[in-house]
């Protein structure tokens, strides 16, 4: 969920590069005690903090979410990978900085690793919801990354979403980064879809025939009352309400930012080809809506370790099998933006080290729950876990990004 009432839209760029280039992204982050590593409401005194440090980008923004344990980072426009990561690391550092100084620390996962609570930050849109929803809102502790890609207009970017449905499962099993459930192994790599799957208007977006067509559904079901209003979707993609963008929010937060960077450089390749695709009379193909929640399923279960569902060809088939035939779907306009390189070796370091889920099941499977977060803390501030000489995952190298990095 997005904190709609301090939401600041980063404002365009004074030259409009093409359509499927400018990339922002939207980081969601857990506050836990630093001591107990039990989610703590800090949100507030660490945002207050953090506004008064230097912003990483002009039009970068810093806010509190729907939890007081949960803040969000939201970057500027950027145009390429290098410009985005800065603008990443810098956020992260920031508000860890601002976490620490309350007696916190900032973890990034799709959610916590131990129980606890925390209230509702204020606000009256967050009272709306807590209204609404009751304990689902109350208990709702989830976080994700959303990426935001530029379109020419709303009919496109409805046009988009349908062609990104069913790659919308691969790119959540890549980020999977939420194995925990209150202290317990779930046994799912991203028990955060799951958790989110009780929310009306979740998961794979329906098919939509035009922008009225998507925003009449939108109406729709705010005046059913299940939705408190039309920015409150939780489709995994969709047309953003205030901006000019495609937003997927697939991705589970991530434990660091090469792999935040990971989904940037593919959500803006996959809304490029689709572009490519769109101006060639290429539509999307229809997707079975029941065929697109057991992708979605699958990939929430297993992550890239383990079988995945083709939702258009129907079949059975191994996740690393069809992230490669969508990288190879993907491989000119990666090209086009210089991102190949980078997705090749990050690709490559998630294959040999392991998702955030497996990294966060392996933490807590040797030493308990609370080394999991204390290395999902350290991934996030960008230093060496505990004990560890290096990264849990070290970063692939990409060209011009802040910090030392080095290759698988």
């Amino acid at each position: 969920m997005t904190a709609q009432e301090e939401n600041v839209p980063p404002p365009r760029p004074a030259t409009a590069p093409e359509p499927g280039r400018t990339l922002g992204v939207e980081e969601e982050f857990l506050l836990v005690d630093a001591r107990t590593r039990r989610i703590a409401g800090l949100a507030g005194p660490v945002i207050e903090r953090a506004r008064r440090m230097p912003p990483p980008a002009p039009d970068a923004v810093l806010q509190r979410e729907l939890s007081a344990a949960q803040v969000e980072a939201a970057t500027g426009v950027a145009t390429d990978l290098p410009e985005l990561v800065r603008q990443l690391d810098g956020a992260r550092r920031t508000l860890a900085a601002a976490a620490r100084a309350e007696g916190g620390r900032l973890v990034s996962t799709g959610l916590p690793v131990l129980d606890g609570a925390a209230p509702l930050s204020g606000g009256e849109r967050y009272a709306a919801i807590a209204r609404l929803y009751e304990r689902q809102a109350a208990g709702y502790l989830a976080c994700g990354c959303h990426v935001h890609v530029g379109v020419p207009d709303r009919e496109t970017a409805v046009a988009v979403v349908n062609w990104l449905r069913p790659w919308l499962p691969v790119l959540l099993a890549l980020s999977a980064n939420s194995p925990w459930d209150r202290g317990r192994d779930s046994g799912y790599a991203s028990w955060r879809v799951m958790d989110q799957a009780r929310f009306p208007g979740s998961g794979i977006p329906p098919r939509f025939g035009s922008a009225a067509e998507h925003d009449a559904e939108v109406a729709r079901l705010v005046e059913c009352g299940v939705l408190v209003d039309p920015a409150m979707t939780f489709w995994l993609a969709r047309p953003s309400p205030h901006l000019p963008t495609v937003e997927v929010r697939a991705a589970d937060a991530l434990g660091t930012t090469w792999e935040t960077a990971l989904q940037a450089a593919l959500t803006r390749a996959l809304v490029a080809t689709a572009l490519t695709d769109l101006a060639a009379g290429r539509e999307a193909p229809a997707v079975p809506a029941q065929l697109a929640s057991a992708a979605l399923w699958t990939a929430a279960r297993f992550g890239l370790d383990g079988h995945a569902v083709d939702p258009v060809r129907e079949t059975r088939v191994p996740a690393r099998a069809l992230l490669g035939r969508l990288l190879a779907r993907l491989a000119p306009a990666l090209e086009a933006t210089g991102d190949l390189p980078f997705v090749r070796g990050a690709v490559r370091a998630l294959h040999l080290h392991g998702t955030g889920a497996v990294r966060q099941r392996r933490a807590g499977t040797v030493s308990g729950p609370t080394a999991a977060v204390d290395m999902l803390a350290a991934q996030t501030e960008g230093a060496p876990p505990p004990g560890r000489r290096a990264h849990d995952c070290p970063a692939p190298g990409l060209s011009g990004a802040g910090g030392e990095s080095r290759s698988p």
